[in-house]
């Protein structure tokens, strides 16, 4: 009986801390989201170019052309950096990328494209618009966008990282 009585206490006392020690994601409050905002982003040219050349094809479809957001390129920067420092050409994370922009931004939804070894932007923008997945990505129903276009120092390839979201 008494065996039984300290289980139960012990049960209760752990549901109770585990209940009490949990947190609500919607009781995050906006000053600490905020402060995940990154506002700042250089962009060299290349990036400007691809933006641009993005934004030209959208229009020329009858689409709203997207405006950039320094965070989603700050990402796609981390995202580029990630794949040249392990030599690897994948979507890796992008799940917690989109989760992200989500929380930060308040996108509605996200999506990404990535290219390799284009030396130059129309070249990347050519290939993304072939493949049927990158080209609706391109064509999709977004507001908003950023890039990183980033080079390997050990073999000058370059990385590209864009991604959309509907804000």
């Amino acid at each position: 009986m008494k065996r039984n009585l300290l289980r139960t206490l012990l049960i209760v006392s752990v549901i109770y801390t585990l209940n009490s020690c949990s947190s609500d994601d919607s009781t995050t409050s906006t000053a600490s989201v905020s402060s995940l905002l990154v506002a700042e982003y250089t962009y060299n040219a290349t990036e400007l170019q691809t933006m641009t050349l993005i934004n030209n094809y959208r229009v020329s479809v009858g689409l709203n052309p997207l405006e950039k957001i320094n965070h989603m390129s700050y990402k796609s920067e981390e995202h580029d950096n990630y794949m040249i420092a392990n030599n690897v050409v994948n979507h890796n994370d992008f799940v917690a990328r989109s989760e992200n922009i989500m929380k930060v931004l308040g996108a509605k939804t996200v999506s990404e494209n990535i290219a390799y070894n284009y030396s130059t932007p129309q070249a990347a923008l050519n290939a993304w618009l072939a493949s049927p997945g990158h080209k609706q990505n391109i064509e999709g129903d977004f507001t908003h966008f950023g890039i990183s276009i980033r080079e390997n120092p050990a073999n000058g390839r370059k990385y590209y990282t864009n991604i959309f979201a509907k804000i």
